[in-house]
């Protein structure tokens, strides 16, 4: 499935946000426990927070940040979405480790 970055550059500072803030983390812990969203954070020093998603299409996406509670509250004076293939790296590794793994169990 497709995975894509999510940056929401915010219109408040934190103090700004914390009234949406439990909505917020409530739908992004439903969307994580749920395997839709892989990552998300606030970048150090900046105004704005980084997510990652992995969902069926680009219409998916859109409509999960449609109801995104910082996003309907106002909060988010810009989003930036680029899909991403990720091919590289430790958690890759981790990833194909454990499929061939599960593929190897099943074959037995």
């Amino acid at each position: 499935m497709p995975k894509f970055v999510v940056e929401f550059e915010y219109n408040v500072d934190r103090d700004g946000r914390q009234g949406l803030h439990p909505a917020h983390a409530e739908n992004l812990y439903r969307l994580a426990d749920s395997g839709v969203l892989l990552l998300g954070g606030p970048v150090t020093g900046e105004n704005v927070g980084i997510l990652l998603y992995e969902v069926a299409d680009r219409e998916e996406l859109q409509r999960l940040l449609d109801e995104e509670p910082y996003v309907k509250g106002g909060v988010v004076a810009g989003i930036r979405i680029r899909e991403w293939a990720p091919g590289k790296g430790s958690w890759i590794s981790a990833l194909n480790r454990s499929e061939e793994l599960s593929t190897a169990e099943g074959n037995r």
